[in-house]
């Protein structure tokens, strides 16, 4: 992993777990669809993959995350080029889940609860680059209607001290990342980017939503 991931983290602390987040409690989205058979897939942009992966890990009824990009092409789907914040593509989990035992609209709860700020534009805590921004990646009309009115209805209920500046936008494609971002976080726990920026969201997790969790 290059550098830059670690040049900043000592600072981070001031910066995670959302800065724009007041102190009420969260909502859960209003408009939601808990009836959904057969597996499904979000696909999700919040900052370093490897962060908003493990958390994603631990919740119950996700089945697979994998870590990837998601934005421009084929050819630049790899990692010094998304590097560059040139290429178009975010950093992206693609998170496949069971929907009779967590719903698209409590993944996205997670989403702007635990996993990161969406009100930081183009960056994340101690990562710069249009390549850490915000973003929801919607495979059909109806994720698209449950991530734009959770949006609205978190800015109305004015949750962050900031507005939201998460995009929602169609997927077009989903790349996956080369293997050895695969499952960062628990193959590397004592990482100190890990430890700095990932671990203090999974404590945040299982502060915040220990309904949601996985039974260990």
């Amino acid at each position: 992993m290059s550098l830059r991931r670690f040049s900043s983290w000592m600072c981070a602390g001031l910066l995670l777990l959302g800065s724009g987040l007041m102190a009420a409690d969260f909502p859960d989205p209003a408009l939601d669809n808990k009836t959904q058979r057969g597996k499904q897939t979000a696909v999700l942009a919040g900052g370093c993959f490897w962060c908003t992966e493990v958390v994603f890990q631990q919740i119950e009824g996700v089945e697979k995350v994998v870590s990837g990009y998601s934005g421009g092409d084929a050819a630049s789907a790899h990692y010094d080029m998304v590097s560059t914040g040139t290429t178009g593509h975010a950093e992206v989990v693609e998170v496949t889940f069971n929907p009779q035992k967590i719903s698209y609209g409590q993944l996205l709860k997670v989403f702007f609860d635990i996993a990161h700020d969406p009100t930081q534009l183009n960056r994340q805590g101690p990562d710069k680059g249009s390549q850490y921004r915000s973003a929801i990646f919607y495979s059909n009309a109806e994720q698209k209607k449950i991530a734009e009115a959770y949006i609205k209805q978190l800015d109305q209920a004015k949750v962050f001290r900031s507005p939201i500046v998460t995009q929602v936008v169609e997927l077009k494609a989903f790349y996956p990342a080369e293997p050895h971002h695969q499952n960062f976080c628990n193959r590397n726990p004592q990482n100190s980017y890990v430890q700095a920026i990932a671990m203090p969201k999974v404590q945040k997790a299982k502060d915040k939503v220990p309904e949601l969790l996985k039974k260990k």
